[in-house]
């Protein structure tokens, strides 16, 4: 039996079947929907990585000399990225408050909340005096709008993949998974691009005056128009599929973590190497090429986009490799090849030519491509529809925390204590040996049906509620 459920957030129907007793399966989506699902996902999605990438790009450029002007250079820069970083906590918060109203409210009303937060932190992040104006003060202001960001972003991403995820067709789940993904190098893309514009048209005084706030004060121009994107999409006939069945969680967190811990933990180590390599290329890479080789900030803002472009081409190329060869052969491939990328990569970098610096970063895109196109949709396979905004975000928060939030301290660390790049490639091949063993240790998700939803039954109601 069919029935038609109204979506109370739109007034276009969402389809949910009765299928057998105690099961309900929501409908396969119709086609000309997911082109609007799609590009709503990724726009929303770039916002919220332009905002939170345009805060990495000028820890990497100004903020040593804006808020921590009475440091040296490499405490300062440390000090940079200790903010930066600081994030990376407050998303495994986000991850986990976002994750219990999306398992029991629903994707679009956390999508919509997550990016208002992130558009006003980052609005506000450009408003911040200086550390000469306002001494100690500066850098507090700065950290507190930094943990609100991540509070955003630790919400946004997992209601993004599976506002994709969930309404994709099952042959082309990595597909659409991959789409929310590019979100990640446009975002970085536009971050960049600003930033070489105004640097490009301010002089080194101007640009740690009034300079770098431009990136973050047009914020408000696009949160405006992804707010208004994501107005006009519905809710999944997944999480619809939930609400029918009467089988929500009360404390979705919980229920994670009873049932769910391993695939949290060695999702989120399985994927931890994506964000040591992409952090390496667009923050710890730029500030070594500028402090360390003495190449210009626009020649890295430049490779940087050059590296973004290649990504925004073949993410969605590996995601569709996933929906043919699996989710796992296409990440292995992808992990193998940044272990192999690791020492050539600095070995590029150090020959100090500029055109060699591009051919470095081109070959780590590929790798780090092959790697994240597809991991969006396979951390989502595999978590149950009741909890899966919960764990789907819990776990790539957690690589964040462990990769991409530990690596430009770490690298700022390991040049200062050895003075050599190579320390710098062994902690990129320690981090993709951890990934490949993690994702050993984890099924192969393609073939799942992630439509299914158990319902509760009373005996279960309460384990559930306990």
């Amino acid at each position: 039996m069919t029935t038609r459920t109204p979506d109370p957030t739109t007034p276009e129907p969402t389809t949910v079947e009765q299928t057998a007793p105690g099961k309900t399966v929501a409908a396969q989506p119709e086609p000309r929907k997911m082109r609007k699902i799609a590009v709503a996902s990724v726009i929303g999605t770039t916002v919220e990585w332009y905002d939170l990438f345009v805060f990495g790009t000028a820890s990497a450029l100004v903020f040593d000399k804006i808020f921590f002007p009475q440091l040296d250079g490499t405490i300062g820069t440390l000090l940079a990225f200790l903010t930066f970083a600081s994030a990376y906590l407050a998303r495994m918060v986000g991850a986990i408050l976002f994750g219990h109203f999306g398992d029991r409210v629903g994707r679009k009303s956390m999508l919509l909340t997550s990016l208002m937060m992130m558009g006003v932190a980052t609005f506000a992040i450009g408003l911040v005096p200086d550390y000469n104006t306002i001494g100690v003060a500066a850098p507090l202001i700065l950290l507190g709008l930094r943990v609100v960001q991540g509070l955003a972003l630790g919400g946004e991403w997992g209601g993004a993949v599976l506002m994709t995820v969930e309404h994709a067709p099952s042959h082309r789940r990595g597909f659409f998974g991959s789409m929310v993904q590019i979100g990640v190098p446009i975002g970085t893309l536009l971050a960049n691009a600003v930033f070489l514009v105004v640097a490009s048209n301010t002089d080194t005084a101007e640009l740690l005056s009034w300079g770098w706030r431009i990136p973050f004060l047009i914020s408000a121009v696009l949160v405006g128009v992804g707010i208004y994107i994501r107005l006009h999409i519905e809710e999944t006939s997944t999480f619809q599929a939930v609400r029918q069945a009467g089988a929500k969680a009360r404390i979705p967190f919980f229920v994670l973590m009873r049932q769910y811990w391993r695939q949290v933990l060695l999702g989120g180590v399985a994927t931890l190497s994506t964000g040591s390599t992409f952090t390496l290329m667009i923050t710890s890479g730029v500030s070594y090429g500028t402090q360390e080789l003495g190449h210009s900030k626009n020649l890295m803002l430049w490779v940087v986009m050059a590296s973004c472009a290649i990504a925004f081409t073949l993410i969605p190329l590996f995601g569709r490799l996933s929906d043919r060869f699996g989710r796992k052969p296409v990440i292995y491939a992808g992990i193998a090849a940044e272990a192999v990328l690791a020492f050539p990569f600095f070995w590029l970098l150090d020959t100090g030519s500029a055109s060699l610096v591009f051919v470095a970063y081109a070959l780590m895109t590929v790798a780090f491509a092959a790697n994240y196109g597809p991991i969006a949709t396979f951390l989502a396979e595999l978590f149950g529809t009741r909890v899966r905004y919960s764990g789907l975000s819990v776990a790539y928060m957690l690589s964040g925390l462990l990769g991409s939030a530990a690596t430009p301290a770490i690298t700022v660390g390991l040049l200062s204590l050895t003075g050599e790049s190579s320390s710098i490639a062994w902690y990129i091949l320690a981090a993709a040996l951890v990934s490949l063993i993690a994702l050993f240790l984890l099924s192969e998700t393609r073939f799942g049906n992630i439509d299914e939803v158990d319902a509760e039954s009373p005996s279960s109601h309460n384990e559930v509620n306990a």
